[in-house]
């Protein structure tokens, strides 16, 4: 079917009268479409869309130019040059309403669930293509003749090509998946809507990017109505109200809010509901004061008579409950503001799958553990001191998960800090001294100090270090996410490394850190880690290969890793295996002894020790983001996502007057050591340093 288009007069309460308004009938996407001008066209600013599953088209007898399109009690007039206009438009509406009917009965719920099956299984298969590439890349980077690297090259060059054409046929049959099964309370008509933006743009790599906004995290672009079934057709009275749909497309304020499912968009405060056009509304000064005063309440989130008492509440650490019904319902915000292997840092997330934490309070749940930690300095020799590294990395994975179901942290504000310390029962207090030019000013030496920086918005690194005086110990490093869309997945790559330093052996070892994969967005998500590791001591040789392995497509097990430690000269003497979210076990070369290495399920997580609410200072993270969490855990969503946008608008502004001043921002606590690269400006050793 092809696309139908023209001009027709459209009816708005607002003006009260006819408006000239520019239609594209695109039955293949069953949708309605129009614009002010061909000049909104061309810049594809729409002025409204209208679906037309399921609606009613209704004639005027006495006039001959004027039809209706009826949908869930509302109706649309419009208004052709003349008769014959008009029975060209309702003959090619009806051939789109046609189209675009399922017929329910076709399909049963076994079909739908074979289906999912099926699509899944496809996505195993391409998951095990990447890794088979990634292999592949790896193995041409080390080919030292170049006539074997160019085949190679070509090789990897034609299989990504296949997996993106893979990709683009998964999300095809999520979309087909959907279609069939309308009954489906979950996947619903936004999920449809959502998916075939994707499908049926001519080149995946056209489709709209929002990576061109300032900030980690954009408003949604685009809200469209999603117009219902109405049975009764017989109640177009004189007194109803003429009404009109048409949908702002084009995000205009920075405090838009990300709506946890959206049907349609209605004036709640108005009787008639009426729809109404954006620009309509914009013109409209009621309508206008009252959009100003509804941002002007999001705006004051710090003036808030929420006592402090809730808010440290709604920071306790315990399990993250679910908000919302997960299913169907990320993809709709996800899949309409991606396209297949973009990168997805900029993306807006649903507020629901957010977590009650920034991501700063999430890197110090590495020391979860921070006994593990402290131990590393206690051992004599060199190898049970690695041996006790790895011990202490691998023991820190499961505390950041405190929810089944994949979700995202707040991606901290540039300039945001978050400070905590672990008591590890270390000395009588009697005999500590407060560390007061250490990272967490009022801690005692005996215990484990952590604090975290935002350093860089772009990209959004975060900077880290922890110390023990009382132990000589410390670790510093920087971190920052890319993520990419993997079809049924998310990839999260980690990018940038950590140092341990033992002060007093004088040895360092550096760490990396593995992806994170949320699979089965488009069904009940769930959350594995993946990729290869390394830590190595420069000094004494010892390295170790930790490999945190995906799930294999059939018969496989989740979170499993295997590692391998090495000697200084470079043979292996410590074999590792197990789950890194459960028990982890090490066979030993010489001694040919197994053992448990940790059970992180009998192995309690000593809680982080952070000032009240009341007591930090505005940049602080659980200061900074109290009104979303607080919101969050008392499922107030739409004020949560108000608060959200206020901090990153705020975030938006300040960076727009140092670009306009030519100012560079200064960190606080972290000083530049590299291209991308900060260290914490008053390390231990630095002040130990100073004091000799």
């Amino acid at each position: 079917m092809t696309l139908f288009e023209g001009t027709l007069r459209k009816w708005t309460n607002v003006l009260q009268g006819w408006q000239n308004r520019f239609f594209v009938l695109d039955p293949t996407q069953g949708k309605l479409i129009y614009y002010t001008s061909t000049q909104h066209l061309v810049k594809n600013e729409q002025r409204g869309v209208i679906l037309l599953k399921g609606v009613h088209i209704g004639i005027d007898t006495e006039d001959g130019s004027t039809f209706t399109i009826r949908t869930d009690g509302n109706t649309f007039h419009f208004q052709a040059r003349d008769t014959e206009e008009r029975q060209k438009w309702i003959r090619n509406l009806e051939d789109a309403i046609s189209f675009n009917t399922v017929n329910t009965e076709k399909f049963t719920l076994s079909n739908t669930t074979l289906f999912q099956s099926k699509i899944l299984e496809a996505d195993q298969f391409l998951q095990l293509l990447i890794k088979e590439v990634d292999e592949l890349e790896q193995l041409s980077s080390q080919l030292q003749d170049n006539h074997q690297q160019q085949c190679y090259n070509h090789i990897i060059i034609s299989a990504k090509r296949l997996i993106e054409a893979v990709k683009y046929s998964i999300v095809s049959l999520q979309l087909a998946k959907v279609q069939m099964n309308p009954l489906n309370e979950v996947q619903t008509d936004a999920d449809c809507q959502a998916l075939s933006a994707i499908i049926n743009t001519n080149k995946i790599d056209e489709i709209p990017d929002t990576n061109n906004r300032n900030d980690n995290e954009t408003s949604l672009s685009t809200t469209e109505s999603t117009v219902r079934n109405d049975t009764d057709d017989k109640n177009t009275e004189d007194n109803i109200p003429l009404e009109s749909l048409d949908i702002q497309t084009d995000v205009k304020t920075d405090q838009t809010q990300l709506p946890v499912s959206s049907n349609s968009i209605s004036d709640d405060d108005d009787d008639d509901n009426d729809f109404y056009d954006a620009d309509d509304v914009m013109d409209e000064p009621v309508l206008t004061s009252s959009l100003t005063d509804r941002t002007r309440k999001t705006s004051q989130t710090n003036n808030s008579e929420i006592p402090f008492e809730q808010y440290e509440a709604a920071c306790e650490e315990s399990s993250e409950e679910d908000l919302a019904p997960i299913d169907g319902t990320i993809i709709s915000h996800l899949i309409s503001q991606a396209r297949i292997s973009m990168d997805l840092t900029k993306i807006t997330l649903p507020t629901f799958i957010l977590e009650r934490r920034s991501f700063l309070e999430m890197l110090a749940d590495f020391l979860a553990h921070p006994d593990e930690f402290v131990k590393i300095a206690d051992y004599e020799t060199p190898r049970e001191r690695f041996i006790q590294v790895v011990k202490w990395y691998l023991s820190a994975f499961h505390a950041g998960r405190k929810s089944a179901v994949p979700k995202k942290p707040y991606n901290p504000i540039l300039g945001e800090i978050f400070q905590c310390s672990y008591d590890i029962n270390l000395t009588p207090s009697s005999n500590t001294t407060i560390v007061k030019d250490g990272p967490v000013p009022w801690a005692p030496d005996n215990q484990v100090t952590f604090i975290a920086e935002q350093t860089s918005h772009h990209p959004p690194i975060a900077s880290f270090y922890a110390e023990c005086p009382a132990k000589h110990i410390q670790i510093d490093g920087c971190l920052w996410t890319r993520s990419k869309f993997l079809g049924l997945s998310v990839g999260v790559h980690m990018i940038g490394d950590a140092t341990i330093t033992l002060l007093d052996h004088d040895e360092q070892y550096v760490i990396t850190f593995p992806s994170a994969f949320g699979r089965s967005i488009l069904g009940v998500p769930w959350f594995e880690m993946g990729g290869k590791i390394t830590i190595t001591c420069e000094k004494t040789g010892y390295t170790a290969n930790i490999d945190f392995l995906q799930k294999p497509f059939l018969n496989g097990k989740k979170h499993q890793i295997t590692g391998i430690l090495y000697g200084p000269d470079k043979k292996e003497f410590c074999r590792i295996d197990g789950e890194w979210n459960g028990i982890m076990n090490a066979k030993y070369s010489d001694t040919k002894i197994s053992e448990v290495f940790f059970d992180t399920k009998a192995t309690p997580v000593i809680k982080k020790i952070v000032r009240p609410i009341i007591d930090q200072d505005t940049n602080e993270s659980r200061r900074m983001w109290k009104d979303v969490t607080y919101y969050l855990k008392s499922k107030q969503l739409d004020k949560a996502t108000g608060a959200k946008s206020f901090l990153e608008h705020r975030q938006r502004t300040e960076a727009k007057e140092r670009l306009e001043n030519s100012l560079k921002w200064e960190t606080k606590h972290f000083s530049e050591s590299g291209e991308l690269k900060w260290t914490y400006a008053n390390k231990l050793s630095k002040r130990l340093n100073s004091q000799s």
